[in-house]
């Protein structure tokens, strides 16, 4: 018989997964869902924001949340410079199809080798006043470790959007996805545009690794697991589309929890390519993708 207790903490445990994966998924729907660039390194400078925290917080005793943000503006620039390179080796010729996919790629690779270089692979986490603490309301069971990546992730989420429907350099970010010439006849430089969106996309990297090791511990590989649920919470949400890719974050952390709860966790990792795998099928342009 299902039990009521169980199921609502089922829901509430999915939704602040799901706030997590918004996070995660949000600087790539900039670069995939907006720049058309496939960049499937992203969860591997995900994880390298979570080494960030964790040797910030071993040595100072930093709050990961501040240290994430207070290493987003040299991701921002570190992303900016893998743009250059990008963009001068790939697409101002022509190949970005497959030989920009295999720079991502060995991108991936070389970051994960490196932290296996620097730290091994044994799991690293942090220390926080509030991890091991949680809030009950009800039967339901609120975790702040959860709970505070939620907050955070929905706090950022909603500054990207408000950031690019509202500024002139978020619109230009928009119009560079939608109409390049355009955009070329307003006299702005389309690259210059990219290389800010790639950048600021690779600023969310840093918050969203914080935010992972503040849910749990973290290895140099832990990234790959990733990549096939934040390429489909883009799709699923419409490509370029922030609310569209929340909404599909929560949908996602919810079947995902569901499944892993009333089935066995060993099912939950089939969820996302799943649910890809339909929405390429019955409805390609996502939930809120235009048709």
């Amino acid at each position: 018989m299902l039990s009521v207790d169980l199921f609502a903490n089922a829901i509430v445990a999915g939704l602040l997964l799901g706030g997590f994966y918004a996070a995660v998924s949000i600087g790539l729907a900039i670069t995939f869902g907006q720049l058309d660039i496939v960049n499937i390194a992203h969860p591997a400078f995900v994880v390298a924001g979570s080494y960030a925290a964790y040797i910030l917080n071993s040595e100072f005793g930093l709050d990961p949340v501040l240290i994430g943000l207070l290493m987003a503006p040299l991701f921002f620039f570190v992303g900016i410079a893998i743009y250059r390179v990008y963009y001068a080796a790939f697409e101002r010729t022509g190949q970005e199809s497959l030989s920009g996919l295999a720079f991502f790629f060995g991108l991936m690779f070389i970051i994960e080798v490196l932290l296996i270089m620097a730290y091994g692979v044994d799991y690293r986490l942090v220390s926080a006043p509030y991890i091991g603490q949680s809030i009950d309301i009800g039967f339901v069971g609120l975790p702040y470790r959860m709970l505070v990546p939620f907050g955070v992730a929905a706090a950022l989420t909603a500054g990207i959007y408000l950031y690019l429907s509202r500024t002139f350099m978020g619109r230009a970010i928009l119009a560079v996805a939608q109409d390049r010439l355009a955009l070329q006849l307003m006299g702005a430089d389309p690259v210059k545009i990219k290389q800010f969106a790639f950048g600021l996309a690779i600023a969310t990297t840093a918050i969203a690794g914080s935010l992972l090791i503040i849910i749990g511990p973290v290895e140099p590989s832990l990234g790959r697991q990733y990549i096939g649920r934040a390429f489909a919470i883009v799709v699923l949400g419409g490509m370029g589309s922030i609310p569209g890719m929340a909404i599909a974050a929560l949908l996602i952390g919810v079947v995902e929890t569901m499944v892993a709860t009333f089935m066995g966790p060993s099912w939950s990792p089939a969820v996302s390519f799943g649910v890809l795998l339909l929405t390429l099928a019955l409805r390609p342009s996502g939930l809120f993708g235009r048709k």
